[in-house]
C-alpha cells in the first residue's frame, strides 16, 4: 500500500509540472541573458571601455564602477515593489518582456562608443545603466516561474542547469566576437587568423562595439522559446487592484522579516556577498587589462577558458545542491573565491606571491608569462565557484521563501543583492581613483566574501 501511495503522489507530481520542452525554454532564458553579463559587463565592452574610450585604466574603472552602483540602487529600492506587484498580478512573461526590451535598447547603445571620443562616455554609461536595469529585473520574473516548473527536489538540478546553460551561451557569443568579429588593431585578424565579418574596422574597434548589438540580437531570438512554450502564471486581477494588494503584501512581508531570523540572515549574507561577486566579475577583466595590458582578443580568450570552468562547476553545483542542500554550495564556493581573490592580489606581472618571475613579453604568445597563467589559473577557480554560488542561493531561497509570494521574494533577493551593490563598485572605484592602484581596489573584495560566510553560518535551511 505503502508503495501504491508513494507512487500516486509521484504521479500526482507530473502531472501538476509542465512538460519537458517548456523546462527547457525555461533554461534557455539564461542561454539569451549571459552575453549581456560575458559581452558587455566582463570581457569585451567593459574592459575596451576602460582601456579605449577613458582617458586611462584607472579613470576608467570608476567610472564603470559609479555607473554600475547607480543602477544596482535603481534595481534594490524597485525590485521588491515590481515583485509584489507580479504575485499579485500572477503574471511574469509580460515584466520578461518589458524589461528585456530595455536590455535590448541599452545594449545596442554600446555601438556608438568610439574610441577617444570624451563626448560618448556620458551616454554610453547610461545606455550601460539602462541595459543593467533591464537584464536584473527581467531575471528576477524568470527566477520566479521556478518553483512551476519542477518538483522541490530538482529545484537544484534547475538551477544549476540553467547557470551551465548560460554559461554555454557565454562562451559561444564570446566565441562568436573574438574569432569572426574583433580584431587586433595591430595585425588586423581575429583571434582565428580571419579578417572581420561584416567589414569592421579594427582600428575604431568596430570589433569590440559590435558586442552591443550583438547581445540585444542574441538575447531577442534565444528567449522566444520560454515565451512560446514556458507556461506562464495565470492573471489574478487588473493592474490597478495587483499594485495596491502588492503594496500592501510587501509591507506585511517587511513586518514579518525581523521575526524570520534564518531568513533574514540568508538575505543579508547574499546582500554582502553578491555585492563581492559581482563587483569581481565586473573588474576582472578590467584589472586584467590594467595589470597585464591584455587586449581584447586575449581578454575575451581568458573569458572563454573562464566560462568553460564555470559550466562544468554550475553543472556540478546543480547536483551538490540537489544531494548537500544548497547552504553548504553556497559556503564552499564563497571559500574558494576568498583564496582566489587572495591569491590575485598576490600576483603581478613581474611577481607571483612573493616570488620574482619574468614579465609579459610585448607581442609574446598567449599567456606565456608566468603571472599571466597564474592570473588564469585562479580565474578558472572564480568560475567554477562563481556559478554554483549564484545557482544555489536561489534555490536555497526557493526552499525558504512562503510559496504564494515567491515573486515578492524575489524582489527582497534581487534588492539584498542591489540595495549595497553600489557599495563594492564604489568602494572599488573609491579606492581606485585615490591610491591610483586597482590592487588596493580590488582588496575590498577579501572583508566582503568573510562577512558573508560568517552571516551565511546563522542561516538554517531546513
Amino acid at each position: 500500500m505503502a508503495v501504491i501511495a508513494t507512487d500516486a503522489r509521484i504521479a500526482d507530481m507530473r502531472e501538476n509540472y509542465p512538460p519537458r520542452a517548456a523546462v527547457i525554454s525555461w533554461i534557455f532564458f539564461d542561454w539569451a541573458a549571459q552575453p549581456y553579463f560575458t559581452l558587455i559587463t566582463t570581457f569585451v565592452f567593459a574592459p575596451y571601455f576602460a582601456t579605449h574610450v577613458a582617458p586611462d585604466a584607472a579613470s576608467g574603472q570608476s567610472l564603470w564602477g559609479f555607473a554600475t552602483a547607480a543602477a544596482g540602487l535603481l534595481i534594490a529600492l524597485l525590485s521588491p515593489v515590481l515583485g509584489a506587484i507580479a504575485d499579485a498580478s500572477g503574471r511574469r512573461k509580460p515584466w520578461i518582456a518589458a524589461f528585456g526590451a530595455m536590455l535590448v535598447i541599452g545594449a545596442s547603445l554600446m555601438w556608438f562608443g568610439k574610441p577617444g571620443d570624451p563626448s560618448v562616455i556620458l551616454p554610453l554609461l547610461l545606455a550601460y545603466g539602462l541595459a543593467t536595469i533591464g537584464a536584473e529585473f527581467a531575471t528576477v520574473f524568470n527566477n520566479a516561474m521556478m518553483p512551476t516548473l519542477v518538483p522541490p527536489n530538482q529545484i537544484g538540478r534547475l538551477s544549476g542547469t540553467g547557470w551551465a546553460t548560460g554559461y554555454v551561451g557565454g562562451i559561444l557569443s564570446l566565441i562568436l566576437v573574438l574569432g569572426f568579429l574583433a580584431a587586433s588593431p595591430e595585425t588586423g585578424r581575429t583571434l582565428f587568423g580571419f579578417m572581420p565579418l561584416l567589414g569592421l574596422d579594427p582600428l575604431t574597434h568596430q570589433g569590440d562595439r559590435i558586442s552591443g548589438p550583438l547581445t540585444g540580437i542574441w538575447f531577442m531570438v534565444f528567449v522566444l522559446p520560454m515565451f512560446l512554450l514556458t507556461p506562464d502564471y495565470p492573471a489574478k486581477r487588473p493592474i490597478g487592484g495587483a499594485v495596491r494588494e502588492g503594496l500592501t503584501g510587501l509591507k506585511r512581508t517587511l513586518a514579518e522579516l525581523p521575526r524570520q531570523k534564518s531568513l533574514a540572515a540568508f538575505l543579508l549574507a547574499n546582500m554582502i556577498y553578491t555585492d563581492a561577486l559581482v563587483s569581481l566579475f565586473a573588474f576582472g577583466g578590467i584589472y586584467a587589462a590594467g595589470t597585464f595590458g591584455w587586449n581584447t582578443i586575449q581578454i575575451g580568450t581568458f573569458g572563454i577558458i573562464l566560462a568553460i570552468a564555470g559550466t562544468f562547476g554550475a553543472w556540478l553545483g546543480g547536483r551538490l545542491d540537489d544531494k548537500l542542500g544548497p547552504k553548504r554550495v553556497i559556503a564552499g564556493s564563497m571559500l574558494l573565491l576568498l583564496f582566489a581573490v587572495v591569491a590575485i592580489l598576490l600576483v603581478d606581472k613581474d611577481r607571483i606571491l612573493f616570488i620574482r618571475v619574468a614579465p609579459p613579453t610585448p607581442g609574446g604568445a598567449l599567456f606565456a608569462a608566468p603571472a599571466e597563467r597564474a592570473y588564469l589559473l585562479l580565474g578558472c577557480l572564480i568560475g567554477a565557484a562563481g556559478g554554483p554560488l549564484q545557482a544555489a542561493s536561489r534555490t536555497l531561497l526557493i526552499r525558504m521563501a512562503p510559496k504564494d509570494r515567491i515573486a515578492q521574494y524575489f524582489g527582497l533577493f534581487a534588492l539584498t543583492g542591489k540595495i549595497t551593490s553600489f557599495v563594492g563598485p564604489l568602494l572599488i572605484g573609491v579606492i581606485t581613483a585615490v591610491t591610483a592602484s586597482q590592487k588596493a581596489g580590488m582588496a575590498v573584495l577579501v572583508l566582503f566574501f568573510v562577512a558573508g560566510l560568517v552571516l551565511l553560518a546563522r542561516v538554517d535551511q531546513d
